[in-house]
């Protein structure tokens, strides 16, 4: 429980906090963006990987593919409430 405390009562997380959510309210589409972008870097490293075939570039593949997925939808959840 103390952990939790010391987390809640951080003063950096609470600066970093707010800095986020003062860019997000100004920028609401950014979050979405982003998740494009990073989807649109996996479908690349897709077409990549089928002429290399790498263990590698196919963990980064679907690294970024979900990562993108996943801001992109929680930037879509968060734009309404962040206000216009």
């Amino acid at each position: 429980m103390n952990l939790i405390r010391w987390i809640d009562r951080s003063p950096l997380l609470i600066n970093l906090l707010g800095r986020l959510s003062s860019l997000l309210a100004r920028q609401r589409g950014l979050p979405i963006l982003i998740g494009i972008i990073l989807f649109a870097v996996g479908f690349f490293l897709q077409f990549i990987n089928l002429s290399l075939n790498s263990p590698l570039v196919e963990l980064l593949y679907v690294l970024f593919h979900n990562i993108g997925i996943l801001t992109a939808l929680i930037g879509i959840l968060m734009a309404e409430p962040l206000g216009k």
